[in-house]
């Protein structure tokens, strides 16, 4: 099959697949933060009146390059959120695994709907991503890292290939002697990754695109090379890059128009990949 993205409701797109189609569920819903999410790209140019200062004293002019945003607002985020699990839940092979990617503001909460869906067994980890980038209020301990929940169908059966994954710098190299150095060290439940850069290659302006490091290690973790992967709130499409770069088939959901445009422009004319309209209003 080739890899799909489908612009509509990930709910009704969801029902229509079948049962344990799917090796492998990544999704970064809306956090819930109770505030439109933005983010507004802008390049510099150089020019005598600029608006700043840069290397040598040249002046720039800051030019915007559009602003991408939605709104993430729910009334009730849970029952949003419920009927969207148990069809994961059903779609997943039974080899499978999910990772739910999420915040501090609702992660106990959607903790609690997923034991509840999975079962308390099928929790394997809480990934913490930690990451030092952006503003740091001055009013609480600056928060800086992301949570990601990861639930197996079956904790006894499900795919970990620990010799695929990344390996990070020992802390001190030189306790641990030069052939564990140059291996290094497997990361455990604490990922120090930065963001996406504003100067990054894979920056595409979307306001929550996550890291193609990130998603590498958990398709690589969790998945084998010519599986399925499912992201139904797919944003900027992140996960199917990681997957077309790992060799892996991949479907995507999002009903947001900018979505669909960044991940258009991301993926351009790629004949791998097949777009469709499902039921927008």
């Amino acid at each position: 099959m080739k890899n799909i993205i489908y612009f509509g409701d990930n709910l009704p797109i969801l029902k229509t697949f079948p049962d344990g189609w799917v090796d492998l569920i990544y999704i970064d819903p809306p956090f819930n933060t109770g505030k439109s999410q933005r983010r507004t790209r802008i390049k510099a140019q150089q020019s005598e009146h600029g608006d700043r200062t840069g290397f040598s004293g040249r002046r720039y002019q800051t030019v915007r390059l559009g602003t991408q945003e939605y709104r993430d607002i729910f009334d009730d985020y849970l029952a949003f959120l419920a009927p969207r699990l148990e069809e994961a839940y059903r779609v997943l092979a039974p080899h499978g695994s999910l990772y739910f990617h999420i915040d501090y503001r609702e992660v106990h909460y959607c903790k609690v709907l997923l034991d509840q869906i999975f079962g308390r067994q099928s929790f394997l980890n809480e990934i913490i991503w930690a990451y030092d980038y952006g503003g740091r209020t001055r009013k609480k301990w600056p928060p800086k890292h992301d949570n990601i929940l990861w639930y197996a169908k079956d904790p006894t059966n499900y795919v970990f290939n620990v010799d695929d994954i990344d390996r990070i710098p020992y802390m001190a190299p030189g306790l641990v002697g030069p052939e564990k150095a140059r291996r290094g060290k497997l990361p455990t439940d604490t990922w120090w990754h930065t963001i996406v850069a504003t100067n990054s290659k894979e920056k595409t302006g979307y306001p929550t695109q996550k890291p193609l490091a990130i998603l590498n290690r958990i398709v690589r973790a969790s998945s084998n090379p010519g599986d399925l992967v499912l992201d139904f709130f797919a944003g900027s499409g992140a996960i199917g890059a990681s997957c077309l770069e790992l060799g892996r088939r991949f479907i995507l959901i999002d009903n947001n128009p900018q979505a669909i445009a960044v991940m258009r422009q991301r993926f351009g004319d790629d004949p791998r990949i097949e777009w469709i309209t499902a039921g927008n209003e």
